[in-house]
């Protein structure tokens, strides 16, 4: 069994898979990261490896602290990964975006895959159906679109996020919500409309905490998997190992 572990930018994410078939996931906040783990492993005792991502700012330590009980592995920009990397800045290019382009390459073969993963930020990254990572865009997610229009003004007051109830705004609040709602989903399928107008043989995944609300409001079919993040990783550790 092999404990995979994403350090986002905001929370944890883990989950338990025994080869591909995921069997449970957690999410946490970085406080709890050693109560999780305790527990996990000691709920899951077949767990062999520990495989961690991360973005965010936990030491590395905290993981080695159980190199007694599993082997653990972490995501680096110098592993080998299943797509050639052709962005012009290829080490700042984020880790998690690294694993979602290599989940694509491994679950999506010879398709052109657009990932758009909605968590704190946007992200949407590109693989063309020769495995070319070519890049992508980057925006601010959800929360920090409510956030935002609350700190950088006077009086707009900070709201939780809300599907509007109309597309026109008869509130501040409700106009709030429109605007950050329906402008994301504009964007979202702005961004879809243009890759398939460019390329053919395409999927789009799409994952993140704000899945399951964005999906139902897109326009194009697209491939929904919030997990899909946990499950690259653990099929960039499987590719990691048998290269």
């Amino acid at each position: 069994m092999v404990l995979v572990v994403d350090v986002g930018n905001s929370r944890i994410k883990a989950a338990v898979f025994e080869e591909s078939m995921l069997l449970e996931h957690f999410v946490f906040t970085k406080i709890e990261l050693q109560k999780n783990i305790d527990f996990i492993l000691k709920k899951f005792k077949k767990v062999s490896d520990l495989v961690v991502s991360s973005v965010g700012d936990v030491e590395k330590q905290s993981f080695l602290a159980y190199e007694k009980v599993v082997d653990v592995f972490f995501i680096s920009h110098k592993d080998s990964f299943p797509f050639q990397n052709k962005y012009s800045t290829p080490h700042t290019l984020g880790l998690d975006r690294v694993v979602l382009a290599a989940g694509a390459v491994l679950q999506f073969p010879n398709q052109n895959r657009l990932v758009i993963d909605a968590g704190t930020c946007i992200t949407y990254d590109f693989i063309d159906d020769q495995n070319n990572y070519l890049g992508g865009a980057i925006a601010p997610g959800l929360r920090l679109r409510y956030e935002s229009l609350h700190n950088y003004t006077a009086k707009l007051p900070l709201l939780s996020l809300e599907a509007p109830k109309n597309l026109i705004g008869n509130s501040t609040s409700e106009s709030i919500h429109s605007g950050i709602v329906n402008g994301l989903v504009y964007e979202i399928d702005g961004f879809i409309a243009d890759y398939r107008s460019r390329y053919l043989n395409f999927i789009i995944i799409l994952t993140g905490g704000d899945t399951d609300f964005l999906a139902k409001r897109l326009k194009n079919t697209i491939f929904a998997n919030s997990n899909f993040l946990l499950e690259s990783l653990n099929q960039t550790f499987q590719y990691k190992i048998k290269k």
